[in-house]
């Protein structure tokens, strides 16, 4: 995975770092929570390893900043704090894991194994179709930074069958079945409707395969 570490203790930064990298981890150390905050502004991260009393900006503003801007990257803080007013306002801004000072590095990567299960199980159901685009099988619902678009019942069919065959190109004959209900429609009609639905989206991620259909990958952050 490819995470951010926050931590202004040089020796335990580097520990860290070392530790996550024999994992085979791909790690980006700060000691101060503006050159983090520039880094996440260009930079996407599948985990964020912050401690919370950092010089210029603190891991708490660092992270309402994010959440703010429905950056919703998983988040474990590492700190010497340990009053449950500190550990509450943690969770309370989405925090996944609190960590407390001193601590075990097995204990960090056991706890960065948890939240990589959890990741893993909800991208089976979560796929990332653009920067900003998402698809939920399970509530069947495109989601835009986060929030709900508002689609037609056929546009929502047209997501659905793309999204459970990620990576297939699918034949006219397929949307006209399961969009059409097997109805007499021809292939102008299905390339009209898809044309509609790609118009209103704000970035295109479906693809014309021409003569053949059309398909949808996921979404890769490099």
């Amino acid at each position: 995975m490819k995470i951010l570490l926050l931590e202004d203790e040089l020796m335990l930064q580097s520990s860290i770092e070392e530790y996550l990298i024999h994992l085979g981890h791909v790690v980006t150390s700060f000691a101060r929570g503006d050159f983090a905050l520039e880094s996440l502004k260009n930079e996407a991260y599948d985990i964020l390893i912050l401690d919370i009393n950092v010089p210029h900006i603190d891991g708490f503003e660092l992270l309402e900043y994010l959440r703010n801007l429905d950056i919703l990257t998983p988040t474990i803080f590492i700190s010497a704090l340990v009053e449950i007013d500190d550990i509450t306002k943690a969770f309370s801004l989405g925090a996944s894991d609190y960590l407390k000072k001193p601590f075990h590095l097995k204990e960090l990567g056991l706890r960065l194994n948890n939240i990589a299960g959890f990741m893993e199980r909800q991208n089976r159901q979560h796929v990332v179709l653009s920067v900003n685009y998402s698809y939920s099988k399970q509530d069947s619902e495109l989601l835009y930074f986060g929030k709900v678009q508002i689609l037609t019942k056929k546009q929502i069919l047209i997501l659905e069958l793309l999204c459970h065959n990620i990576g297939m190109v699918l034949s006219f004959d397929k949307f006209r079945s399961y969009v059409w209900n097997h109805e007499p429609v021809d292939n102008a009609t299905i390339r009209a409707e898809i044309s509609r639905l790609r118009r209103v989206l704000k970035e295109d991620f479906i693809e014309n395969i021409k003569g053949v259909g059309y398909k949808v990958e996921r979404y890769i952050k490099i």
